[in-house]
């Protein structure tokens, strides 16, 4: 017996890194999950036994509808959202114009409020839900080359504090865990993956964060466990900072 048996859960950006390892880790208690990425194969190919994956981008407000209109077809419900889906820049402030900014805003703040706004309907009618959704300690570092991603994950977390006042009343809970420099895909094939022995320097835990390691605390906030955890950012990031 899991924890999530019986539960149906939607991971966006779950092709790669701490998506997937977030849909693994809730298939592993026993949801069925629903992959969306932007990358529709990837998403097929990393879908979990019983689940689907569907080509979503989550800057498109008709795609993040359809993507929730068709889990529901399938499977009757939905109890579990998970916002993973981002993109990782690395920018100096001064290259930074409208159009970057836009970009980011759009997949990590945008998608964000997406799935929320159309996943809240059927939780709605159901009494129950959980959406977790992906922020940052960057939100608490202000870490460089990163004004715009760092202003969007703030936005993740005011969001998520919001959202949480609103939707308690109906039996929906509303989180945010925000992991630190992560050894995922985009990160390792990134500038970023040269700030590794900067930052486990200032990690209480001196190695580099694996994708397995925030996907506990995520399936931990998806299940009944969590009930009375709601409006909060827990940081997963080996000790490095905290809020």
């Amino acid at each position: 017996m899991g924890k999530l048996d019986e539960r149906v859960a939607i991971v966006t950006g779950g092709a790669q890194g701490i998506g997937k390892a977030i849909a693994d880790a809730l298939a592993a208690e026993g949801a069925t999950v629903v992959i969306a990425d932007i990358n529709g194969e990837g998403a097929e190919a990393a879908a979990p036994a019983g689940g689907a994956g569907i080509l979503a981008d989550m800057a498109q407000e008709e795609q993040v509808k359809s993507l929730v209109a068709e889990t529901v077809k399938r499977y009757g419900r939905l109890d579990i959202a998970v916002n993973a889906a981002a993109i990782v820049p690395f920018k100096a402030w001064d290259d930074i114009d409208f159009a970057e900014w836009r970009r980011i805003m759009a997949v990590n703040l945008d998608g964000t409020f997406l799935l929320t706004h159309y996943a809240q309907t059927p939780m709605r009618e159901a009494g129950y839900g959980r959406i977790i959704n992906i922020a940052s300690n960057v939100v608490v570092a202000g870490t460089p080359n990163l004004a715009h991603y760092v202003a969007s994950k703030g936005g993740v977390f005011g969001f998520t504090r919001a959202a949480a006042r609103e939707l308690g009343k109906y039996g929906i809970t509303v989180n945010s865990v925000a992991p630190g420099l992560t050894a995922s895909e985009g990160v390792l094939a990134s500038p970023h993956a040269e700030a590794f022995d900067f930052v486990q320097m200032l990690q209480a835990i001196p190695r580099r964060g694996e994708p397995s390691d925030i996907a506990p605390t995520v399936a931990f906030l998806a299940s009944e466990e969590a009930r009375w955890v709601t409006g909060q950012m827990i940081v997963v990031d080996g000790g490095h900072t905290h809020n």
